[in-house]
């Protein structure tokens, strides 16, 4: 029953995907705008991050958009269909689960963060724009 299950899934995910990733472009939410030094900081502290995910996961687009309202240049790793992304996340994280995001920071410490509603809290406490 399982696999059933899962090829239902992966079906339904091949044939509303276009229409999933279109809808992303169509309703990207405006990017926040940083001075130009402000700016370069958070890319420079992006570099520290990189999101494990699929492309068409509705959860995963969640993050994205995100990711583009807070102009955010996290490396996005495909973990669907490159084998060595999917064993890093795997190794990582002890899971398969996207989206998750790799945080490493300054002393090469590496923290595993899952589930679209943590990631999102995490990225916007670590780099909302002060109102």
């Amino acid at each position: 029953m399982k696999p059933l299950i899962r090829l239902f899934f992966r079906s339904l995910r091949i044939a509303l995907g276009p229409f999933m990733l279109l809808w992303e472009r169509l309703s990207r939410p405006q990017a926040v705008q940083r001075a130009p030094a402000l700016q370069a900081q958070v890319d420079q502290d992006c570099r520290s991050l990189a999101l494990y995910q699929f492309k068409t996961c509705p959860f995963c687009l969640k993050v994205r958009q995100e990711m583009h309202r807070l102009a955010l240049p996290i490396e996005k790793r495909d973990a669907q269909h490159d084998a060595r992304h999917k064993a890093e996340l795997v190794q990582g994280s002890g899971r398969d689960q996207v989206p998750c995001l790799q945080v490493t920071d300054a002393n090469g410490q590496v923290q595993w963060i899952q589930d679209s509603a943590v990631i999102i809290g995490y990225l916007n406490q670590r780099f909302a724009v002060p109102a």
